[in-house]
Order: C-alpha cells, then sequence, then structure tokens
C-alpha cells in the first residue's frame, strides 16, 4: 500500500486571563480608567474579530483540507463575557464614551494607546487611520493632545476597532460601508461597531463545532488557565535540562492542581461540543514524565510537543541541510507511543522550523511565494522519504506524518489582508495536490496506530522554547512571582473549608495566578509596552485569594514584582522582518537585539558616531541597523566604510584577517574572518568578499539590502553567507576611511546570531 505525506497543521487559539477578580487597586498610570473596566486589556475581543473565525470559515471552502485547532478554556471563557455584554475593557469602555465628553486622561490613553497595531497591516491601509498615525508619529503626542478636535478622537476610536475587523467580513454591507466612508465616526456608528464585534464573537465556537461535526476539524483544549503543568508538579524540574538554575526561594509543589485543571477543561468542553476532547495542547507544549499520568487519568488520547522535546528524550539532535530540512524524517515525522502507569498516550511533535516559517517569515514575503515554498518543503520531505526507504520506491509505502503546529492568532497580522491570500493560494494548492493529504491528528492515530514508543520515564521535561523552562522559571523577577504564589497556595491549602464549591472565587483566582503568561513577561526575554499590566494582573489574583479567603494581603504584592522601565542592551527577542528603508520604525525593530554604544562604554565610544546597534533575524535575513548621533554626517563627522565581518566559531574553513591598514593587534580584530561586507556611506554601495586559501579575499555576489535616511538599515540573506540552520555566528562592525581602520563595535565582544 502507498501513501500521500499526512500532515497535521494544529492552530494554537490562546489568551491570558485579562479579566481581574481583585477589588484592590494595583495600578499607577491608568488607574481611574482600570477601575471602571473588569478587562484590562482588549486583545479577547480584538483578535476575536479578526484571528479564530475566519481561520475556519476560509478552511470550510476548500472540504479536502481536514485540520486541528486547540480552543484554550480560558479564551473561551472571556469570548463569552463580551457576547454576553459583561466584558468590558478600559479600550471599549472609552470607544463608547461620546468625543465630545473625553476627560484628558481619556484623550491621553488614546493618543497613546489605540494605535496599538501593526501600523504596515493594519493602519497605513486605512487612509484616516494612517493620517492620524503619522500625525501622532511626526507630531509627537502632546501636539494631538493640544490640536485634535472631537472628531478626530470619534474616528481614532473607531479605526482602533474597525481594522481589527477580518478581511473575510468586508462584504456585510455595515462594515463595508464604514470603511467606505472612512471618518466623521460618531457614538452611534461606534455602538455599531461593537455589536458587530459581538456578532462574530458569538459565531466562532458554533462554527468549530459545526465543522468537527462534519468531520473537517478536531477541536483540542489546553489546561484551565494555561498553566505549565510540569511547574505545578515541581518547579525543581526546571533543573532537568538546564542544571545550574536559579530556583525560586520556595518550592511550589502542587501536583494535585494538575487534575483540576484538565477536568475542568475537559468539562467545559464537553459543554460546548457535545462531545469529549480527544486531544490536549500541553500549555506551550511543556512536558515531562510527572504529567502523562493525570493526562491519561482525564481521557485524553494524544499530546503534541516540540521537536526539541524530541530531540532531548531520544538525546539526538536534528540536523537540517540547507533548505532547512530535517536529514532524519524518520525520526521526527511519526507518532510515538508513551507509555505510563495509567495507561498508553499517544503523542505527536511539531516541526519547529515549518511552523516558525509560518508564524514568523512567511508573512513577509509574497503570498503565492511563501505558499509556494512551504509546499515545496513538503514535497522536498516526502522525496527524503522515499529515497531513504527500503529500494528507493517512487512512492511512500509507510505513512508519515508531518506535524505544524503553531500560534494560530498574532502571526497574522503581519500578513497582507490577515494572511487571506496566503491561505488561499496554501489550501489551493493542497486541495489539488494527490501527494499530500491534510489530517486531523485523531484521525491519522486512528488509522495508523503509533508503533514506536517512548517509556514515560525517558520523555524529556521542557518546551517548545529550546527544550527548557527558562522561559518561566529561573529568572530573578521570575522567581519572585513563583514565590508570591507558593505563599498563596499554601494560605488557601490552610483553608480546607475553602472548597471548589463554596468558595469558588478563591479558587478560580488560584487558576488564574498559576497561568503561564504571567511568567512569560516577567524578567528578561520578553517585554512589551504592557509589561505594567501583566505585572498587575498578576498580583489582582494573587490578592483575590486572600480576598477570598478574608485573609490579610502580603505587603509584597502590593507592590510590582519588578520595575518596568525601557531597557539598555538586550538579545533579540523574536523574528523580525523589518523594511528596509532607512527609516528605523519602531514597531519594524522593537523585537530586535539593542546594544547602546555612543557614551554608553569606555573612552573609545564616547566620540563614536553611532548611538545604538540593532540586530535580528528570520529565516531568510540577518539585519543589522545602526543609529547615528544627531546631526552626523558620513563622511565628514563619521567615516564613510562600514565594515561588517562574520566569524565562524569551531568550523574548519579559510579565514583572512581584516582587509584594513592600520588595524591595531587586539582582540577581536586581530580574529580571522570567513565573510566581509562592506559599505560606502557615501555612495550607498556595497562589496561582498569571502576568504580563501593563503588569508586571500575573493570578490562575491551579494544580495544584501541597504538604505540609508535617518539611519542605517541592512539585510543580508543567509544564502548569501551560505551556511546551514542552527549554526552559531558572530560577527563585527568596523569603521574604516580609505581602507584604514578607524573604529569599531561593540567594544571588546562579537554580536553572537543563531541561523534560525
Amino acid at each position: 500500500m502507498t501513501h500521500p505525506l499526512y500532515v497535521a497543521f494544529i492552530w494554537h487559539q490562546h489568551q491570558p486571563l485579562y479579566k481581574s477578580r481583585s477589588n484592590t487597586p494595583l495600578s499607577d498610570g491608568d488607574a481611574d480608567l482600570l477601575a471602571t473596566s473588569e478587562y484590562r486589556l482588549p486583545w479577547v475581543r480584538l483578535h476575536g474579530t479578526k484571528d479564530y473565525l475566519d481561520l475556519v470559515l476560509l478552511l470550510e471552502r476548500y472540504p479536502k483540507l481536514h485540520q486541528t485547532v486547540n480552543l484554550v478554556p480560558s479564551l473561551i471563557l472571556q469570548l463569552e463575557d463580551y457576547i454576553a455584554g459583561t466584558g468590558v475593557d478600559p479600550y471599549l469602555a472609552v470607544a463608547l464614551t461620546p468625543a465630545e465628553k473625553l476627560s484628558d486622561d481619556q484623550r491621553r490613553f488614546i493618543i497613546e494607546h489605540f494605535f496599538d497595531a501593526n501600523h504596515h497591516t493594519l493602519i497605513d491601509p486605512n487612509p484616516r487611520y494612517a493620517e492620524l498615525y503619522q500625525q501622532r508619529q511626526e507630531n509627537g503626542r502632546s501636539w494631538c493632545l493640544e490640536n485634535w478636535q472631537s472628531g478626530d478622537y470619534g474616528d481614532v476610536m473607531a479605526w482602533h476597532n474597525l481594522a481589527w475587523i477580518d478581511p473575510l467580513f468586508w462584504d456585510d454591507p455595515e462594515i463595508a460601508a464604514w470603511i467606505e466612508r472612512g471618518r466623521n465616526f460618531n457614538l452611534t456608528d461606534r455602538r455599531k461597531i461593537y455589536a458587530k464585534q459581538q456578532e462574530i464573537l458569538s459565531r466562532i465556537v458554533p462554527q468549530h463545532r459545526k465543522m468537527q461535526e462534519a468531520g473537517q476539524l478536531e477541536v483540542t483544549t489546553s489546561p484551565y488557565t494555561h498553566p505549565i503543568l510540569p511547574l505545578l508538579a515541581d518547579t525543581n524540574v526546571g533543573r532537568v535540562a538546564v542544571s545550574n538554575m536559579n530556583l525560586p526561594q520556595h518550592r511550589f509543589q502542587w501536583e494535585e492542581d494538575i487534575p483540576r485543571h484538565l477536568q475542568k477543561a475537559r468539562d467545559m468542553y464537553e459543554k460546548r461540543f457535545g462531545s469529549a476532547p480527544r486531544g490536549l495542547w500541553p500549555s506551550e507544549q511543556a512536558v515531562g514524565r510527572e504529567i502523562l499520568p493525570h493526562i491519561v487519568k482525564q481521557g485524553f488520547n494524544w499530546i503534541c510537543s516540540d521537536e526539541a522535546i524530541l530531540g532531548w528524550t531520544l538525546k539526538h539532535f536534528f540536523h537540517r541541510d540547507g533548505s532547512g530540512n530535517v536529514e532524519e524524517p524518520e525520526m521526527l515525522y511519526r507518532p510515538y507511543r508513551l507509555e505510563t502507569t495509567a495507561g498508553d498516550l499517544a503523542i505527536v511533535f511539531r516541526d519547529h522550523r515549518l511552523s516558525d516559517l509560518i508564524g514568523f517569515t512567511y508573512g513577509s514575503m509574497e503570498p503565492k511565494r511563501a505558499a509556494a515554498e512551504l509546499v515545496g518543503h513538503l514535497e522536498a520531505i516526502a522525496r527524503t522519504l522515499k529515497h531513504r526507504q527500503p529500494g528507493d520506491g517512487t512512492a511512500l509505502e509507510q505513512p508519515w506524518l508531518v506535524t505544524i503546529a503553531l500560534d494560530g492568532e498574532n502571526c497574522w497580522e503581519y500578513y497582507q489582508l490577515d494572511g487571506k491570500p496566503f491561505l488561499e493560494a496554501l489550501y489551493s494548492t493542497l486541495s489539488d495536490s494527490p501527494d499530500i493529504k491534510l489530517v486531523t491528528v485523531s484521525e491519522f492515530i486512528d488509522q495508523f496506530p503509533p508503533t514506536a514508543t517512548i517509556p514515560a520515564e525517558q520523555l524529556h521535561t521542557g518546551s517548545w522554547v529550546d527544550g527548557n523552562l527558562t522561559t518561566w522559571i529561573g529568572d530573578p523577577a521570575k522567581n519572585r512571582a513563583w514565590d508570591m504564589l507558593t505563599e498563596a497556595r499554601i494560605v488557601l491549602a490552610n483553608h480546607p473549608e475553602a472548597t471548589e464549591e463554596n468558595n469558588p472565587e478563591a479558587w478560580e483566582a488560584l487558576y488564574a495566578a498559576e497561568g503561564s503568561d504571567w511568567f512569560w513577561w516577567f524578567g528578561e526575554g520578553h517585554s512589551s509596552n504592557q509589561d505594567a499590566i501583566f505585572d498587575q494582573l498578576f498580583r489582582e489574583h494573587l490578592c483575590a485569594i486572600y480576598q477570598a479567603l478574608n485573609a490579610p494581603i502580603p505587603e509584597n504584592i502590593l507592590k510590582p514584582v519588578e520595575i518596568h522601565e525601557a531597557r539598555g542592551d538586550h538579545r533579540p527577542e523574536s523574528f523580525i522582518h523589518p523594511i528596509i528603508d532607512g527609516v528605523g520604525d519602531e514597531q519594524d525593530w522593537d523585537k530586535a537585539g539593542r546594544i547602546e554604544i555612543g557614551g554608553a562604554r569606555g573612552t573609545m565610544h564616547n566620540s563614536i558616531a553611532v548611538q545604538r546597534l540593532w540586530y535580528g533575524v528570520d529565516h531568510l535575513n540577518f539585519y543589522v541597523r545602526l543609529d547615528f548621533k544627531s546631526g552626523i554626517q558620513p563622511g565628514k563627522d563619521c567615516p564613510p566604510e562600514l565594515n561588517l565581518l562574520w566569524f565562524y566559531p569551531d568550523r574548519t574553513m579559510h579565514n583572512s584577517p581584516v582587509p584594513l591598514a592600520e588595524l591595531p593587534d587586539e582582540a577581536p580584530l586581530n580574529y580571522h574572518f570567513h565573510h566581509h561586507l562592506g559599505v560606502n556611506l557615501l555612495t550607498k554601495s556595497i562589496w561582498f568578499q569571502e576568504a580563501g586559501e593563503h588569508y586571500q579575499w575573493h570578490p562575491r555576489t551579494s544580495r544584501a539590502k541597504l538604505a540609508l535616511n535617518k539611519c542605517l538599515e541592512l539585510a543580508v540573506p543567509w544564502a548569501d553567507l551560505n551556511v546551514e540552520p542552527d549554526y552559531p555566528l558572530r560577527l563585527i562592525l568596523v569603521l574604516s576611511e580609505g581602507e584604514r581602520y578607524r573604529s569599531y563595535l561593540p567594544e571588546n565582544a562579537l554580536i553572537p546570531i543563531e541561523v534560525p
């Protein structure tokens, strides 16, 4: 029997629990605005109108294609609040206020927060919204406060909601009329827009149920409030992957909370979908042997995790070829059977790179090209599997399953028309393909039960992030939060009379505080302009535990877990996709690595013309941005030549010295490098060289992009450097004049780069 290549897409739909249960005021800043709202942030409502319904409606047009969608219980609860009209967030409360009656605080809030969206895709395409955004960016917030009239505020409030309505719904006559009109929106209009949002939200769960009953969709669930299950069992498991991890002062060890989260998720699911869930998406794909029996006992048949977990489990690093495809496909593209004390459980491991391409890179590409590239990767996987099977046949003789699993909401903000052209091109191609078949996970494991086995005690404890748990524990701020949670959990345990039946407020607050999202944002690694609100929400949930028990609230809960201020140097937080135009768009670079240069370090840098260096990657390019000090003119106040030199540690290859005269004999300037990209800042021309034998440099063609305007922006394709994925590089930047050395940056260091 021959088979197509089976592919399981799993879309994970999740939002943190923005609903507060505490009556204790913990915020500064927008305290009055927050006090009027039960919800602290609007993302359930806005993503609900943009990302959850359209994804499955679009799929429904291609009935041959089957997929899996994970709906987190805490997301469903919040959607239902908005549908019922009981969910109110500060953005909504302000938007439903007459423009002429806005207070100064409300006006400031609008100016600051009502452009919280990717401006390339959600703001710029709408002329009136773009006009107001440019006024804020070019003239400043104070200017807007002084000059905007009621009509300006009315339009900003309307567009902040209109822009988040998915293009799939633009054929609705009311929505089409609003978009065509573009301006002069009044309170009645904004109320109607909100009613349209509620209408879209109300269709999400019924549409998923309908498509599941029709057999095209499998809907799965996650632990109730999205906690990291291994850490609920024992925070000491953080040291499984990182042996020297700094742990919280107090060990959190409440394994009994795991079945509570799973049972509540299962009960919620059954009430809304009329059947029992078969699949479980463990929060952040975090797994470990301790949690498996609980999952089996709750009746789940399968779970999913990341290829890094499989690699750690099998003690095998997955190598990829120059195109990024796994060289050992037989190990990754199959389900495994986990043997536990409570019974067997199937597990699938996602292809991390294919998932990331959709999540972080394809949004910056032309949609049809991106779709064709993804299909090309799948076809390459099938070819490799065919060639590696006995007899080197021309058809697949075994059933293989490629799992692509990712966040199903945030990525579309970076795609044209919210991903509609990309998904249409992808689905159209896959519908016509006889060699690739999209299935739900349950469909596959029912027909082809896993034959490979992993003993439960062998399963590695970690998450999709590098196969460890450092995103949620180990940092000083994260550890402080765990200590606060541990203290509250002990207080609740010391009140045995407070059961879930007679004191649900205490238990719901505990479940909310155990969610993963707060720990994600604490400390190093991730940051947003709403970190202080996430900090506040976590502490509000803790406060609600004490309040429900009539217990005194500890003093430390009334103070922020950490100080939220502008950061200096930091490593990249995620993939970036900047438009190379020399403008230095703040949204394009907000997840990039950053190094302060001018005046930040030794005496040499006090006089350098560069103020700040930014760097980052996606699957296509490496990016660099240089911010010059005010008034700097290349060639006059700054050397006119910039040299980028790449150093490849632990790799045998030809390398050559920096091709400049008057070079100091000191590290890292005296290292030997393999690639050299030169930039003339006056002519904006580039040249590219590769090291050869006898310390020679040889010219090579480069497809690098350069722009110099308000700043210098540069994109260097990975194809120029010709290195395989997952390889570490190091970079130094050298300023020169007439091929003579002048200065370098960053001082006494190389910039670390990881090829994705």
